[in-house]
Formats: C-alpha cells, structure tokens, sequence
C-alpha cells in the first residue's frame, strides 16, 4: 500500500538497502526533492549504485556524490562535471534500448526514483515531462518512490497508477527547466543549409540547443510539418502556435506530435498540460525502427564533434574529454535516411575552441558514434555534403567543400590518399 511522507520526513534508509541499484528520471523529469535526499542520505546507506540518463539540474557534483557510483549513458548537460571528475561511468546504448535492458536487469533498478504528475480522476499519475523508460523502471523496482509535484504537466501517454507507488512525497515545485540558448550567426547559417531538406509535410525529429532552434525558426512558412521525436524543447511551441505543426500528414498518430522528453521552460510545460495534440512515449515507441519504418518524409536533425573524412560520426568524445553520449542518434540518423522523401541532417559548426580546430577532421579523435554506413547529409555553416551512395572518395570531397576555409588545404592533403586508392 502506498504511503505518503513530507520530504522534511523522508528517511531513505527504511526503503534502500546497501548495494541498490537506483533508476532516477532524467532531463527535465528529474525528482529534484528525491535526489536531493540520495545525496544527503547515500553514505549512511552506502554502496549505492546509480542509473540517471542525462541530467540537467547540476545537483549531481563531485563533491556531492559520496556514497554513490554513477553511471549514464553520457555526458550529458551538467553531467559533464562528473565525467571530467572520473566520477561517471558511461554505457554506450540507444535511447530506446534503456528500457529494455532496465526490464531484463542489465542495468539494475531495484529502487525508481521518479517525477510523476498529481493523479487525475482515475487514480493516474501522468509521467509529465519524461516518458522514455519511466515505465519499465516502476515496473522492475522492489520500491517506487515518486515525487508527485503540482507544477508538473499532466501529459497524455506514459502513466504510472497510484495503487504502483510504494512512497509518494507530494512537492510543488518548479521542475527542472533548461533555457534556450543563444542562436549566433554560425547557427543561423547552417540552419539555413538544413531547412531546405524540410518540405511541406514533413515530420521532423529534433534535440533541443541553438542550432535546432535555429533550424526551427527557418520554418514558419511551411506547411502541415508532423512530429515524431525523442525530445522537444520550447522552439516546438513556436512552430504550433504559428500553424505549421498540425501532424495532418502524417502516417500513422496523425494530428499527433509523439515525443519522448520535454527539454525546456515553464512555456512549455504550460502548453503541454492537458494537450491532447501531444503523446508522451516510452523509447520503445518513439525509436522502434518498426515504428518509425512506416513514417514517410521523416527529417532527423542530429549533432556531431566531429566528422571524418569518410563520414564517420562521433558525438561522444573530444580527445580525453567525454562531452555527449550515444543517445538516440543511430535509430533516427537510419530511419531518417531511409524513409521515402525524408533525409538524415547531422549539423555541426566547422570548427571548435574559437576556430582553432577543424570538426571535419582526418581521423576522429573519439569512438564512432554513426557509422558512415548509415550517414546521409553533413551541414555546417557551409554547406550542406549529401554523402548517401557516394564512394569515399567523393564523400572526402564533398566534405572537404564543406570545412572552414583555413583548414580545407590540410583536409584536401589529407583526403589525396584516399582519392588516390578509392577507399
């Protein structure tokens, strides 16, 4: 039977053992209060083991994090602390495999720490700002302690009953927000680049951050755009409230925009509440490659450090700094490039560290993130290198077109090898 305790009355000790393997809702979705108890009560409880995908509420410091071994599956936002600290361990997996592995054991959750909705009518607390893997880990937990907090959006999809809750702390507090960021003039070009391989009737897949946005706002004279994503940030709204996002197209959750995760601010947690034009959904939808095989015109926008002369991705690692993660690139880079009049976008500035280093590069200096297999268009600010079906030696070419003047020289040396043997 679920119980309900005040957050200044919360003692972890009597629902963690030593040794529990933790799931804690990510993003925007993070229980602030709950974390904010781990990290006061962990040592006393110790070796804790903790799961959170991405987080964005720099609660998870350093000097913090005594009593608990971290792991991700990136470096993602305020994460990056950690990892610089060899404070993180990170698993290389996709999105939509998180809930399958936490749902066989191959991550552990005996504990889930989440950020619900309060219930509606029906007993049913909305998963709110985060659907991804939410679910499985309420399902695979021995305890599921969630924060109920009023300022969450009740959102349609992904829902928890309240007879699965083992503790409530019932909160109302703002949830995680992450901020827009500034759009230089960098982003605009190559959001310039991008928007021309978004026609009428599109359905776009995007993250959230400067170069996004900037692609969305390139897009206010389209028409009936759909979208099918992983995550959505406040650009999202913008494109809605102007009439272009209607879903009227689309093949399948037609008048629909299904998503994963809502990065953003209180504008659009405010829209989402009680929308019925949004779906919140578990990674085992939004990514499913049986999923998004039926979505025609699909446009996936995805980011990159860096890419090599081949078109190899990386989107994880810059030398011995470990700044992004895996993600959900690979199952929208693919579907995107294969979906009948859609494409795959990977947009990245040309260069890094103030223009002294080349992100289109010889050889990568971190693992492959999307192989060059899967790989359809590379943009920076400019131009755009459409690689589908071209050989290598094209592919060095066209990328070489596309670096930033002071470094095309060397990549054009670099890529004479490669001209020369074919491969």
């Amino acid at each position: 039977m679920s119980v309900t305790v005040s957050p200044d009355d919360l003692d972890l000790a009597r629902y963690l053992r030593r040794g529990d393997s933790i799931v804690i809702g990510q993003a925007c979705g993070e229980p602030t209060t709950l974390v904010e108890a781990l990290l006061e009560q962990a040592s006393a409880i110790g070796d804790l083991k903790v799961f959170i995908a991405t987080s964005f509420s720099g609660l998870f410091r350093p000097e913090r994090s005594q009593g608990i071994a971290l792991s991700s599956m990136g470096a993602i936002g305020a994460l990056r602390a950690m990892s610089k600290a060899n404070r993180l361990s990170v698993i290389p997996v996709h999105v939509g495999q998180v809930g399958a592995l936490i749902a066989s054991g191959v991550i552990g959750c005996d504990v889930a720490m989440l950020q619900l909705s309060t219930p509606d009518e029906h007993g049913l607390h909305s998963c709110g700002l985060i659907a991804d893997h939410v679910r499985a880990a309420a399902d695979r937990a021995r305890v599921v302690l969630a924060e109920v907090n009023a300022q969450v959006p009740f959102t349609a999809g992904e829902a928890i009953p309240a007879a699965e809750i083992d503790v409530a702390v019932p909160v109302a507090r703002t949830p995680v927000e992450v901020a827009p960021a500034a759009i230089t003039e960098t982003d605009r070009a190559i959001a310039g680049h991008a928007a021309k391989y978004i026609r009428d009737g599109a359905v776009i897949q995007t993250g959230v951050g400067a170069i996004p946005d900037a692609i969305l706002r390139q897009l206010t004279d389209r028409r009936d755009l759909g979208v099918h994503s992983g995550m959505l940030g406040d650009g999202l709204v913008d494109l809605i409230e102007a009439g272009v996002v209607t879903n009227a197209r689309k093949a399948i959750d037609r008048g629909i925009s299904v998503n994963g995760a809502l990065i953003g601010t209180e504008r659009l947690y405010r829209w989402a509440h009680r929308n019925p034009a949004l779906r919140m959904c578990a990674g085992t939808y939004t990514h499913a490659d049986a999923v998004l095989a039926q979505i025609e015109g699909l446009v996936s926008i995805n980011s990159a450090l860096e890419v090599d002369l081949t078109g190899q991705v990386n989107a994880e690692q810059s030398g011995p700094s470990y700044l992004g993660g895996t993600g959900g690139q690979v199952d929208f880079v693919r579907a995107g490039a294969r979906s009948p009049r859609g494409h795959s976008l990977m947009v990245l500035p040309a260069t890094a560290r103030g223009g002294t280093i080349s992100r289109i590069t010889a050889n990568l200096s971190g693992p492959v993130t999307t192989a060059r297999s899967e790989v359809d268009v590379i943009v920076t600010e400019f131009g755009a290198a459409e690689l589908k079906g071209q050989p290598l030696a094209e592919r060095a070419r066209r990328l070489c077109a596309i670096a930033h003047p002071d470094f095309r020289e060397d990549l054009e040396r670099e890529a004479y090898a490669t001209c020369q043997r074919g491969f």
